[in-house]
């Protein structure tokens, strides 16, 4: 059973001997995926550092929504740092605070990890001021650029889901509780599931995308709306999704929404009819994958 560790709580002697990948971790991209598989090698148990909070932006996923990614990799511990908290220590204060709180075994990282205030520790400083083996991984390109975390967010700000989710080695996601709205998709023949979009996760293109959903175990394609209802004249801005041959109640019921692809912009429709004839379209086009 996955566990979280604050770096307030200090670890306890169940986390002791872990091999520990070293990095901010807002989710597990394909690179982040090799040094899991490393981990594995090593036959300990393995903690994941994860940073929340950030210099300029936010992480591709919440906290909780990491830990799902993390429990499924095959991770047994998260290591949850503040950035507001380690953000003006010094490389060596840190190695301090990894070793006082860690017990690590080994640590893996990407042979571009630094940390430390200017970003001035590297893995050989860590490996020498905490006499742990710290093992590095060569970084993982494709089409000659490092896949990364802002190379993700880059994609999702310009609607390349397919390419994302390619370098996330699975679908770009978001959970959350389906809430009530004004109800007005079920008065059009379009009911949808309403969830707020997560404080503190990344924000991508408001747009029209496909999704999926899985409710008890069946998978429903689905048309997500993301961003401000204008044809409404309605500026609050949800995460409203149409969930293709699904009956019945979610409201309260907490959901996995999977972003497939971007399909259009957000646009004002002149009536509600021509809105009726565009969501019949776009019902159309994810039934034939057109």
């Amino acid at each position: 059973m996955l566990k979280t560790v604050w770096l307030q709580e200090k670890s306890n002697k169940k986390t002791d001997g872990c091999t520990v990948l070293l990095g901010g971790f807002d989710g597990l991209h394909i690179g982040h995926r090799q040094l899991v598989e490393e981990a594995k090698s090593l036959r300990k148990p393995i903690g994941v550092m994860t940073i929340i909070g950030g210099k300029a932006d936010e992480g591709l996923f919440t906290l909780l929504e990491r830990e799902e990614i993390f429990r499924l990799a095959g991770v047994d511990f998260v290591f949850a740092f503040s950035f507001s908290d380690i953000k003006d220590l010094s490389a060596q204060a840190f190695a301090s605070l990894l070793q006082e709180n860690l017990q690590a075994s080994a640590y893996i990282c990407g042979d571009d990890f630094r940390f430390g205030a200017g970003a001035k520790g590297t893995p050989e400083i860590l490996e020498n001021a905490t006499h742990v083996r710290v093992e590095t991984v060569k970084l993982l390109t494709v089409d000659g650029e490092k896949v990364s975390s802002g190379r993700v967010k880059k994609l999702l700000l310009e609607g390349d889901l397919e390419r994302a989710n390619l370098l996330l080695g699975e679908r770009f996601f978001l959970t959350g509780e389906v809430v009530a709205d004004r109800k007005i998709g079920r008065t059009i023949g379009f009911p949808t599931a309403n969830i707020r979009y997560p404080e503190g996760k990344f924000s991508i293109k408001k747009g029209v995308y496909e999704t999926r959903v899985c409710v008890d175990g069946k998978e429903y394609k689905g048309i997500t709306n993301f961003g401000a209802r204008p044809t409404f004249d309605e500026p609050t801005e949800l995460t409203e999704t149409y969930l293709d041959g699904f009956s019945g109640d979610l409201y309260g019921r907490k959901i996995k929404v999977e972003f497939v692809r971007f399909l259009r912009e957000i646009v004002k429709f002149e009536s509600v009819e021509k809105l009726k004839e565009q969501l019949r379209e776009d019902t159309r086009r994810i039934r034939e994958n057109d």
